[in-house]
């Protein structure tokens, strides 16, 4: 009996399975996009950086305004997400259709770019009977216009409001799958977690759980929409925030339901940008992002160049302050020395787990790391993370 409970749940809760998760999404309109387009967000956001440099240097606790300066021109964009839901709307489909063209050359351009995005697709519109005949057939067309499914290509379903929309996204994978002459699993989505529907179901029960486990390991990420959730909640839009407790209670419960999955969590956007009242809304989005990584949502929505700004500041901050602390304790724990603490292997395993994350956004280097502590080298990290056997070559 319990060999099978085991291995279900093995199944079940596999915990990460080593991809590196980026700090953010852009989402970029479908009609504004171009294979420039990180690139002149990057752009963008270093002039406002140096704009308003002395404002950002009060709020950098750990001298990494110079590295973020950097990351801006080297590498803006971890992750993007072309919009042809709410960000872009209703158009005709002739229009739509020449915008899906569009995006799918642009993605195409972005797989071939050694300092673009690591991961990109798009956000189609819902699953509704209204929609989604829209839906899908702008991600066939994307697809076609890309040549099929490029290394890193993600689509973003919104709306989801039942688990068994979950198992018609599946079929539908799969049948683009064998239409593409693809390995099967080659095709991933996530699922924008924007409806109470979606977080209490009408019998009661919470069915993100269900959902995750019809996805079949095809679902990458749960991404959180702010102001569809609020707003369905009875939410009065001046209290629309990523910081109202409706919309805490909504992401603790897509948290609980992602953990050891190997699906990721990810935190929703501000709608407010740094245009009229630049350093206000800068000061703001710096403390919704700082909140969210305190709280364990370590990726969250961007929808303006300046939100990369404050974006890595805060990221870059919330993992060097924590490398400073999980690193004496992960070597205390190595040495079997208290150092006044005495962390288990749970805690072990999250303190490796910061840390590696720090690394894999560029907060720290694998360098920097080694100079703190030799001992502590990636493998022994990622042996700590997997609850593995710690190798002398680690």
């Amino acid at each position: 009996m319990l060999d099978t409970v085991d291995s279900e749940l093995r199944m079940r809760y596999p915990g990460p399975d080593g991809r590196s998760q980026p700090i953010h999404t852009a989402y970029v309109p479908a009609d504004r996009i171009s294979a420039d387009t990180p690139v002149e967000w990057g752009n963008a956001a270093t002039e406002l950086l140096d704009r308003h440099h002395d404002m950002l240097a009060e709020l950098d606790s750990t001298q990494s305004l110079p590295a973020v300066r950097e990351r801006l021109q080297r590498n803006p964009i971890q992750d993007l997400r072309i919009d042809f839901e709410d960000g872009y709307g209703f158009r005709s489909d002739d229009e739509e259709d020449k915008a899906a063209d569009t995006a799918g050359t642009v993605l195409a351009a972005l797989a071939e770019q050694s300092s673009g995005p690591v991961s990109f697709g798009i956000r189609t519109k819902g699953l509704a009977g209204t929609e989604r005949r829209r839906a899908l057939r702008t991600l066939e067309l994307v697809l076609d216009a890309a040549g099929g499914v490029p290394a890193g290509f993600v689509f973003t379903v919104p709306k989801i409001r039942a688990a068994a929309q979950v198992s018609a996204l599946v079929a539908l994978a799969e049948g683009f799958e064998r239409g593409y002459g693809l390995a099967e699993g080659t095709l991933r989505f996530e699922l924008q977690i924007e409806s109470p529907q979606a977080i209490i179901a009408a019998d009661g029960t919470a069915p993100i759980a269900e959902m995750i486990g019809l996805a079949d390991g095809r679902c990458s990420g749960l991404h959180f929409g702010t102001y569809d959730y609020t707003a369905a909640c009875g939410i009065s839009a001046p209290d629309q925030a990523l910081d109202h407790p409706a919309a805490d209670y909504a992401k603790a419960v897509m948290q609980a339901a992602a953990a050891q999955t190997g699906v990721w969590v990810c935190d929703g956007s501000t709608q407010i940008v740094p245009d009229t009242e630049p350093e206000a809304a800068l000061r703001n989005h710096h403390r919704l992002v700082t909140r969210s990584l305190r709280r364990g949502y370590y990726q969250g929505w961007d929808m303006h160049p300046g939100h990369l700004v404050t974006r890595w500041l805060a990221t870059y901050e919330f993992f060097r302050q924590a490398t400073a602390i999980a690193v004496p304790r992960l070597q205390a724990y190595l040495e079997r020395r208290s150092g006044g603490v005495m962390d288990e292997p749970a805690t072990a395993e999250a303190l490796a787990a910061t840390v590696l994350r720090g690394v894999q956004c560029g907060a720290r280097t694998a360098s920097e790391l080694s100079d703190l502590t030799p001992a502590l080298t990636i493998g022994v990290l990622q042996a700590l993370v997997s609850r593995a056997p710690i190798s002398q070559e680690a």
